[in-house]
């Protein structure tokens, strides 16, 4: 009876425990490859974003749990709180205003991408992309300058990979996005022979984890994750993803 009364005790002080430090919910997009994206069987997060914030919370000793979705939800339990943090989000200023950004996890470089037998070789300013439409990612933030320009768009694709559909399907003229990810769909269809990458990339911007603003839990990922960085324990990550 006093082995069971033991056992009971410590059910219930693991019971507290896990009550007064519930795991984090940590939500990314599902259709970020190879950065975040379900494995085959339908519920495994994977890709590079997800091993390096996996890194960082084993780092801060949290228990946690990833969860990937459409882009848009993504932001819509981050707005209600119905999720702890979300990755991988871009420093503009919209986002700043809406978000305590931690970070950089990573860097990415935003560029456009036409047909080969386009007509636009590179462009210098925004105005010269006028002429042209470009297929974004609805719900996207790509750059601010960007983002507030006057300039043909069409809103229709919910993901990189349906941006490249069109540009081959030709609905559109260029389509804007990170590099890595537009290419690794393009290689998908065995089509890089078909395209240009614009020599001028848009912006080289840095990717970050987004947590409400005023959320001690920030102040605990950033240390996490500087520890790594400064000890190079996220280069094996790196290393086994193509960059």
């Amino acid at each position: 009876m006093k082995a069971i009364g033991y056992w009971l005790a410590m059910l219930w002080a693991a019971a507290c425990l896990a009550a007064e430090n519930p795991p984090w919910r940590l939500v990314a997009d599902a259709s970020f490859e190879p950065y975040s994206y379900l494995a085959d069987d339908g519920r495994t997060p994977q890709g590079l974003d997800v091993e390096l914030v996996q890194a960082v919370m084993r780092e801060a000793g949290a228990p946690f749990r990833i969860g990937l979705l459409p882009w848009e939800r993504v932001k819509l339990l981050l707005a209600q709180k119905d999720a702890d943090a979300g990755f991988v989000f871009t420093g503009t200023a919209e986002r700043r205003a809406q978000y305590e950004l931690v970070g950089p996890l990573r860097k990415g470089q935003t560029v456009f991408i036409t047909l080969r037998q386009s007509a636009l070789q590179g462009w210098r300013s925004l105005d010269d992309l006028k002429p042209y439409m470009i297929g974004q990612v609805h719900g996207y933030a790509y750059d601010t300058d960007f983002d507030q320009a006057d300039l043909q768009r069409d809103l229709h694709a919910s993901s990189p990979r349906q941006l490249v559909a069109m540009l081959l399907a030709r609905r559109v003229d260029i389509i804007v996005g990170d590099k890595v990810q537009l290419l690794y769909f393009i290689q998908q269809q065995q089509a890089g022979g078909l395209v240009r990458v614009l020599a001028r990339p848009l912006v080289e911007m840095p990717r970050y984890i987004a947590f409400a603003k005023g959320d001690p839990r920030a102040r605990q990922f950033e240390t996490a994750l500087r520890r790594l960085q400064q000890n190079g324990g996220l280069q094996a990550v790196f290393q086994r993803w193509p960059q």
